[in-house]
């Protein structure tokens, strides 16, 4: 398993816990200097907060942790591909990349349906990596969904 997989692996038992709590399940980990800062995963219905992706919590549990708003030198792991509210966040956070389990067909903003990492296209520039143990994060996303009908 290399750097990138464990991280992902992390970011998947966060997602077990959305799952768990009949939330989208979707986590997701924050990384600086080989350390995880921030672990989350999906809140929304639990928080009734139409804002409370993975994401985004830990973009915030990160904050806090560094006492900064501006997340330089830190990456985020997320199962699915981030929409554009999660993006946008990301940017202004200045997270230095994104890495991505699998693609989000019907809101992913990192080349799905947006790409809203595209270089140049902001003050400041994401790199991104998507398809980080793609099989393990989709077939989350299946059983999820496929409980629903």
């Amino acid at each position: 398993m290399n750097i990138h997989e464990e991280y992902m692996a992390q970011a998947l038992r966060e997602a077990q816990k959305a799952y768990e709590s009949d939330e989208v399940p979707v986590g997701a980990v924050i990384v600086r200097d080989g350390e995880i800062i921030a672990r989350a995963h999906n809140q929304i219905k639990l928080l009734k907060d139409p804002t409370a992706h993975a994401e985004m919590i830990a973009i915030t549990q990160a904050a806090a942790y560094l006492e900064n708003e501006r997340l330089t030198g830190c990456e985020l792991y997320v199962t699915l591909e981030p929409c554009s509210m999660c993006v946008g966040a990301a940017v202004l956070a200045r997270l230095n990349k994104i890495v991505f389990g699998t693609t989000d067909p019907k809101t992913g903003a990192c080349g799905s349906v947006v790409s809203l990492t595209k270089p140049g296209l902001f003050n400041h520039d994401i790199e991104v990596a998507g398809g980080v143990m793609e099989d393990v994060c989709c077939d989350l996303m299946r059983r999820f969904f496929a409980s629903k009908r």
